[in-house]
């Protein structure tokens, strides 16, 4: 759509809202009002193609659409109606990255954003001791003081070579084991975690990840070891974000992967001794 056209279709639209082009109010200003309105009532997501609308002409997004039989506005029968006039609207406003309450300036197309919310530095961080029962979400700058407070037995060790016992490792149990290791100005955690499966089988898996973004990520590698009995096993490893999923790397054997048998050629007394060492590339 032109330039021209683009705004000529966001005049009228503002007009309709009441908020006029023109009259001392810049574009941005229309845009940043304009995106107000194309937020979905239920989840509060902006709009995206297909915007359906109920009979009264309250919109809704295909996602909480799916999940709803009646309008959240005016609890008219939903049916499954496009709106392709706001559809239309939405494809030419800039709207603001997700996590802009992070921070994050940004300002993108519809079309644009996804790919950039996947890589966003400013996406909030999880818990990084992998409770389930821990919901807590922040920036960078708060993860380790929530650590600090609220999980105060997880080890948090200093220096780029660490070792990292992991105790009671017999248990027959799905279980995880978390450590963070402090250099370079940044923290990294390990984690070690037993999975059993529903036939019984169980292995182990070693990953260490960043606590920053994926950028910072690409500077450092990562090299687990296990000592015992003139044994060794080595893994060395690139070192990916914490806000990549664990459960996509553990899926492609993107780590140090053993089994209880392996296990207890290294095992001192039910105890587990892990040689971590993080390089800068």
């Amino acid at each position: 759509m032109g330039v021209e056209k683009n705004f000529e279709l966001i005049s009228v639209l503002g007009e309709a809202i009441g908020v006029p082009y023109g009259g001392g109010l810049e574009m941005a200003t229309v845009q940043e009002d304009l995106a107000s309105e194309f937020e979905c009532p239920v989840c509060c997501n902006y709009l995206e193609a297909p915007v359906l609308q109920c009979r009264n002409g309250h919109v809704i997004c295909a996602n909480c659409r799916a999940k709803l039989t009646s309008c959240p506005i005016c609890r008219a029968r939903l049916g499954n109606f496009r709106n392709l006039a706001m559809e239309k609207v939405a494809s030419t406003l800039m709207l603001p990255c997700n996590y802009s309450v992070f921070g994050c300036a940004v300002a993108l197309l519809h079309t644009e954003r996804r790919a950039h919310e996947e890589a966003c530095e400013f996406q909030p961080y999880s818990c990084p001791s992998r409770l389930a029962s821990c919901k807590w979400e922040g920036s960078l700058e708060q993860v380790m003081t929530h650590l600090m407070k609220s999980h105060k037995s997880i080890a948090t060790l200093q220096g780029e070579d660490v070792v990292f016992q992991a105790t009671d490792i017999n248990q027959p149990r799905t279980r995880k084991w978390v450590m963070i290791q402090s250099c370079y100005g940044h923290h990294f955690r390990l984690l070690l975690e037993k999975r059993v499966k529903w036939d019984g089988h169980q292995h182990l898996y070693a990953i260490v990840q960043l606590i920053g973004t994926r950028k910072q990520a690409e500077r450092f590698s990562y090299n687990l070891k296990l000592n015992g009995q003139r044994r060794r096993l080595t893994w060395e490893g690139k070192l990916s974000s914490m806000h990549q999923l664990i459960p996509l790397e553990i899926r492609n054997s993107d780590c140090l992967v053993f089994d209880p048998c392996t296990t207890q050629l290294f095992a001192d007394k039910g105890n587990l001794s892990i040689h971590v060492s993080i390089r800068m590339v």
